[in-house]
């Protein structure tokens, strides 16, 4: 009786242990969006503002290509969540265009077309 009792119990602990392990490792998914960064200052403000959002675990923008890599879980944030963010700074997110007021408050070398990939200073 008290090894029946004993199996059950760690049976139970199993499945429960499985089931807690399962919900920790939430399934990431990646996404590149396309913005409309110009300097490395854009870069440092969308890497942040992104990597600040519930549910990404990485963000990373190549300057070259403007190509934003997002590593974030689905259960916690969505790709219109993220792009959303990315036009509240400022900046064109794939289809979705940049805020208009918060584009009008980005340093000169940040502004659209300004194409020259260097500031004077990285905030």
């Amino acid at each position: 009786m008290k090894n029946y009792i004993s199996t059950i119990i760690f049976t139970l602990a199993f499945i429960v242990s499985g089931s807690i392990t399962a919900a920790a490792q939430a399934k990431l998914e990646t996404v590149k969006i396309k913005t409309s960064a110009e300097c490395d200052m854009c870069k440092a403000k969308i890497e942040k503002e992104v990597g600040l959002t519930k549910g990404v675990k990485k963000a990373t923008l190549d300057i070259t290509t403007r190509e934003l890599t997002v590593i974030y879980n689905p259960s916690k944030t969505t790709v219109a969540k993220i792009k959303t963010v990315i036009s509240n700074a400022g900046y064109d997110a794939d289809e979705v265009k940049a805020n208009n007021r918060a584009q009008k408050k980005l340093p000169d070398c940040c502004q659209p077309g300004a194409g020259n990939g260097k500031c004077d200073t990285v905030k």
